[in-house]
């Protein structure tokens, strides 16, 4: 047994650490043999062909439905790029994803309309279609596994991330439940965005009855799971513009569990999230304290307010965007601005400012009060080197230490040149004690997912703005902290590096 009575999701954050010290004798060879196929497929079913309703041209009325579902499915998880390679082609997707291994599977599920049969649906991301692969009325069954959560009373479709394990295990082993996390938390954030652009509400909901979610989509629960439940309210139907709801619900809190191999940790975490109850059980409100925090009286603090970025007529720079993204290889080393730093932080962490431009001012989110922001800076004009701490509603940088980290960013980002030569690095954290006692262990999953959502966004900011950026999910756990001087009980949860990107 543990020698502290942490919470299981507490236990294997500190077991999947990576440390200079055992990382190399942790490490094993990549057996290609067994490489993940990145596609779910099905034997039969009715396919529905999403590929001529993507542009944006003017379509009959009949058509409209199908190219807001195509553009919004395209631009959460379609295809981007075929890149030839020594094996199977590599397909990127509008998400990124680490190792490019695309754990995630997206299903849509249909109360029944005139354009979508009731059922179930696979978004098939190699050919942008949908395959009905379960035609029955369903609705009620979803309505029961999320607890009767009222958005679900006046939509009619829902979109619905699961994940495969094994995807992301194949290469990160026990840690891959951080990173399956990480990339549900893109594609959230490319859900929530692209429901806009086509005038739908992205309504989330990450609390549910995970047994009754897992049968219904027929998925096997060793394997794969539901992760998010995302209901698509269209705004263009007064009926449907409706308030928000609970996004997450607690699960119980597993302190009592046998000493846990290696290899079985993924499992065995995911198995101490799960919610089984058929009883809804809400989560222990606690006051926001953003504006308050490492507020030291005699420290730097830097205005970091700006005006909001330009997504230009329709948003259609907000979807080009999507589109085009990529993760940045190698960073040049040189500046960014400090008016560049700040559209960065606006776009990010500022949603409200983008009402005028027909954006959610107020997106789901699980709980982003039990998220903290650090950066360290190494080259931004206008902006002393240190680490900062951002108050999201201060909108200021407050400098906790002051250095030059370059060369200690390289060695925590265990040897990538994209730490030392980015101009800033973004660090999310989390209180994981505090987390657990509100969420029970399910709040590793709303952890993770918020971090990759916000990371979504400062991914889309960043190219929208030509400038480099690559979220990093490995790195020296503890050393982070120590480094560069974040608080101890600050769990590291995810890191962004933004710079300017290298011309070969």
């Amino acid at each position: 047994m543990p020698d502290q009575p942490i919470s299981i999701a507490q236990y294997y954050h500190e077991r999947t650490k990576y440390d200079p010290q055992t990382i190399a004798s942790k490490s094993k060879g990549l057996d290609w043999s067994q490489q993940p196929h990145p596609f779910k497929e099905y034997k039969i079913g009715q396919t529905f062909d999403l590929k001529p309703y993507l542009s944006r041209q003017t379509v009959p009325q009949k058509g409209d439905f199908w190219r807001r579902i195509s553009r919004i499915l395209g631009c959460s998880y379609g295809l981007t790029a075929k890149i030839a390679t020594m094996g199977s082609p590599l397909y990127l997707r509008s998400a990124p994803s680490a190792g490019g291994l695309y754990p995630a599977e997206v299903y849509l599920i249909s109360r029944g309309t005139e354009f979508l049969p009731a059922g179930l649906y696979s978004y098939q991301g190699q050919s942008h279609s949908l395959l009905l692969f379960w035609e029955s009325d369903v609705w009620t069954n979803l309505q029961s596994a999320c607890f009767w959560n009222p958005v679900l009373e006046n939509t009619d479709i829902a979109v619905v991330t699961s994940a495969i394990f094994y995807r992301s295990a194949w290469r990160y082993e026990d840690r891959a439940y951080r990173r399956i996390f990480l990339d549900t938390g893109h594609l959230l954030g490319n859900i929530e965005l692209s429901a806009s652009i086509n005038d739908y509400r992205a309504h989330l909901i990450g609390g549910f009855n995970d047994i009754q979610m897992n049968e219904l989509l027929y998925l096997d629960s060793e394997k794969e799971s539901v992760m998010t439940v995302i209901p698509l309210a269209d705004l263009l139907n007064i009926r449907q513009n409706l308030p928000h709801s609970t996004t997450a619900l607690p699960s119980a809190t597993t302190t009592l569990y046998p000493e846990i191999p290696e290899g079985e940790l993924l499992n065995s975490l995911h198995r101490a999230t799960i919610i089984a109850t058929d009883e809804k059980i809400e989560a222990t409100v606690t006051p926001s304290n953003w504006e308050d925090k490492y507020n030291f009286p005699f420290c730097l603090k830097v205005s970091v307010t700006s005006r909001p970025v330009n997504w230009g007529e329709d948003l259609i720079a907000l979807e080009s965007t999507i589109l085009k993204r990529r993760s940045t290889r190698a960073y040049s080393g040189a500046s960014l601005s400090l008016d560049e730093l700040r559209a960065l932080l606006h776009f990010t962490y500022q949603p409200q400012d983008y009402a005028g431009q027909n954006l959610d001012p107020n997106p789901d989110y699980f709980d982003l009060d039990l998220l903290e922001t650090f950066i360290a800076v190494s080259a931004v004009t206008g902006l002393e080197e240190g680490c900062y701490y951002y108050a999201p509603k201060a909108q200021e940088l407050r400098q906790i230490r002051f250095k030059n980290f370059r060369q200690e960013l390289h060695y925590l980002c265990l040897g990538q040149d994209l730490g030392r030569d980015a101009a800033a690095v973004v660090f999310h954290t989390a209180d994981l004690s505090k987390a657990v006692a509100k969420y029970g262990d399910r709040v590793y999953r709303y952890l993770h997912a918020d971090a990759g959502h916000l990371g979504q966004r400062l991914n889309l900011a960043a190219i929208h703005l030509g400038l480099g950026v690559s979220g990093i999910g490995g790195f020296f756990d503890d050393q982070v902290n120590e480094v560069l001087g974040i608080p101890s009980d600050e769990a590291v949860i995810y890191i962004t590096t933004l710079g300017r990107p290298k011309v070969f």
